[in-house]
């Protein structure tokens, strides 16, 4: 697994907590805003700037961020 920096990884798990929470709650305007800035976020990081991810990275990422156990031990393995 990639290292990712630790603001990329809370930024995503953020993003997941926030779907998740729309997921449980439709139509909550303030969500859907919230997971639209979210994603303008992750993808507009300075970290993409050398090279763009590819689906393999964004997957590694979304993991991430849906695990549930220590994150920094799993950014700097």
């Amino acid at each position: 697994m990639r290292s990712f920096p630790e603001n990329l990884a809370q930024a995503q798990q953020a993003w997941s907590a926030t779907y998740r929470q729309l997921a449980e709650q439709p139509g909550r305007t303030e969500l859907r805003r919230r997971l639209y800035r979210l994603s303008a976020q992750l993808f507009f990081r300075p970290y993409w700037q050398q090279q763009r991810p590819g689906p393999e990275a964004w997957r590694e990422l979304r993991d991430l961020g849906r695990s549930d156990g220590s994150m920094s031990e799993r950014l700097h393995r």
